[in-house]
């Protein structure tokens, strides 16, 4: 028992002296700052960058990569690469931009740089041109006669692109001004004037142009291209959309409620009204029923010799128009009369 109680405080001592020994050589980390090389920025497409994370005092450093707060994995992103305070990027596009940090931890301490953001130099893209409220210009911008328009051309770049404005006339080119805004007055455009404005980024050494054709008309006429306005292809499908949808709805609403079906079944139902009215108005008028007309009829032929009557009629027979000079007659004679009830259950049905 007492050699088992002394080999525990053996250990125990043991492992205190190690801990205290480790915490010697441990040392705490100063806050870690990142360079950037080449410190002057690079060229999209053209050149790589690697940033280091520095750390003046620490042990057993580990390091860690964000970008805009998230953990870079070094298997996320293709052109990154991460070897412990190394962080390469090859090639570099305009995505790399972002708010780049390290953190250092070791077992007694963690410490996070400040946010670094690489210069990349990138565009000029998305050029477009715009009027002074900010709303985008077409292809085609129409202008009252005796109005002004300020017109703003815009791309996005790093740095900032040399904006410059050229009149294009009978297939020559005149520079007009630099900058990005153009005033054109009614006065200066004789009819259809076409526009240029090309953006330039001196670092990238690459540029981007946009054209404008500008129409002077008379007030109150019907513009072709509304001013400053357009048709977006989010109203056009919009308005395809709602005419589909009213069109379907009526559609089904047709398939369900059927009109001519339901005035057919309306005059149905109105037909035995109407045949006892005329019913009733041939009672008075006197006229005689075409129902009693109806029925099964047989004709017979008579020949008649000089000297010999004709043979008598029946009952309900009619006779056909015979003139004196002919020998032979043909006459019909009612069979069988069909029910009048069962001429109205047939008309039911």
């Amino acid at each position: 028992m007492a050699l088992a109680q002394n080999k525990l405080l053996f250990n125990t001592m043991v492992c205190g002296l190690q801990i205290f020994v480790l915490c010697l050589l441990l040392v705490p980390l100063t806050k870690p700052v990142i360079y950037m090389e080449p410190s002057l920025g690079v060229v999209e497409k053209k050149g790589n960058i690697t940033l280091k994370c520095m750390v003046e005092k620490g042990t057993r450093v580990v390091y860690q990569w964000m970008k805009n707060e998230n953990p870079i994995d070094d298997s996320s992103n293709g052109s990154m690469t991460i070897n412990k305070d190394t962080l390469s990027i090859s090639p570099v596009f305009k995505e790399a931009i972002g708010n780049y940090s390290c953190l250092v931890t070791n077992p007694i301490s963690a410490m996070k740089s400040d946010v670094f953001m690489p210069t990349i130099f990138y565009g000029p893209y998305g050029i477009t041109i715009n009027t002074a409220e900010g709303q985008k210009v077409g292809k085609v911008f129409t202008l009252d006669k005796g109005d002004a328009v300020q017109l703003y051309c815009s791309a996005d770049s790093n740095p900032p692109n040399i904006y410059s404005w050229i009149l294009k006339s009978n297939n020559s080119m005149y520079p007009l001004q630099y900058g990005r805004l153009l005033e054109i007055a009614s006065e200066e455009v004789t009819q259809k004037t076409e526009y240029i404005c090309t953006a330039y980024n001196n670092m990238t050494g690459t540029y981007d142009e946009t054209h404008i054709l500008v129409i002077v008309i008379p007030k109150g006429l019907d513009q072709p291209a509304q001013k400053g306005k357009h048709l977006s292809p989010l109203a056009v499908i919009t308005g395809i959309s709602v005419f589909l949808t009213v069109a379907i709805c009526i559609f089904l609403l047709w398939k369900r409620f059927q009109p001519h079906k339901a005035l057919q079944r309306k005059l149905r139902r109105r037909a035995p009204r109407i045949k006892a009215r005329y019913r009733k108005g041939q009672s008075v008028t006197g006229h005689q029923s075409a129902g009693d007309d109806f029925g099964v009829y047989e004709f017979i032929e008579y020949t008649s010799s000089r000297g010999t009557p004709w043979p008598p009629r029946r009952r309900g027979a009619a006779d056909s128009d015979v003139g004196q000079s002919q020998n032979t007659v043909t006459i019909y004679d009612v069979v069988q009369h069909v029910p009048e009830q069962n001429e109205e259950q047939q008309d039911d049905a």
